[in-house]
């Protein structure tokens, strides 16, 4: 096997939870292009259907679920749904998340537990959901979106960077519980230009102080991460368990 070839994934099933738009489309996209069949889950059928045709479109089959990943019992049901339509499961990949940065002391217990569960919960319940699936082929790979602000301190981000650093610690727990069949990872963006950052890019002062704030002095583009996605979803990264891999423009962990 020559070493790109470590980087296909013919004959494999991802699925990714959040994957109509920004980081979760341009992964289901790099993970097809590597040939994998690609099962991709949003609340928004729209979306969803319009990546599963590009998928389609590379030649790859393409199943498009629509999913509230804050409902245990959807998730569960969706993953029992792409598994008995595309025969097995190989690779999981969340990138449900998000909270608004704010100031702390405005936070209430309701935007703590929302930010917990939306960036934790989602996590844990689509691996539980996917582990016996899994398990029940060769293994396999999963994949959490994590963020650089759950190891950088920046102000405003004391709820959302709390609960990232917590989806790190948790990616490393999952590791050690599911070694040696599955391996479980993370990828933590740094500013990534996705529909989010789009509005506030607008704004000069903004703009200016993300891309100074940057090493690389630019911001992130979705395909920076889906590169490294399918990099951890690959037989390339076979040795690769419990680990963060840092996709950030150079801030540091």
């Amino acid at each position: 096997m020559s070493m790109l070839d470590k980087f296909r994934l013919d004959g494999k099933v991802a699925l990714l939870n959040g994957a109509g738009r920004g980081i979760g489309a341009a992964s289901a996209l790099a993970l097809a292009d590597a040939g994998a069949d690609v099962v991709v889950l949003a609340r928004s059928q729209d979306q969803i259907d319009d990546v599963a045709q590009q998928i389609r479109d590379r030649g790859r089959r393409a199943l498009a679920i629509q999913c509230d990943a804050m409902d245990t019992n959807a998730v569960t049901a969706a993953v029992d749904q792409a598994v008995a339509e595309m025969g097995r499961l190989d690779i999981v990949v969340n990138v449900v998340g998000g909270a608004m940065p704010g100031q702390f002391l405005r936070a209430t217990d309701a935007v703590l537990a929302d930010a917990w569960e939306r960036n934790v919960t989602t996590g844990l319940r689509l691996a539980r959901a996917a582990v016996p699936h899994l398990l029940a082929t060769d293994g396999g790979s999963i994949i959490m979106i994590s963020s650089a602000v759950g190891h950088v301190v920046g102000r405003g981000y004391a709820v959302y960077g709390s609960v990232k650093a917590a989806v790190d610690h948790s990616v490393r727990l999952l590791a050690a519980e599911l070694n040696p069949r599955i391996r479980v990872n993370a990828v933590a963006p740094g500013a990534i230009l996705t529909d989010a950052l789009a509005i506030v890019m607008t704004n000069d002062d903004i703009r200016n102080a993300l891309e100074g704030g940057t090493p690389m002095r630019r911001i992130g583009q979705p395909d920076d991460i889906a590169a490294a996605v399918l990099y951890l979803a690959s037989p390339a990264s076979s040795y690769v368990t419990g680990t963060v891999a840092n996709v950030s423009g150079g801030q540091l962990m």
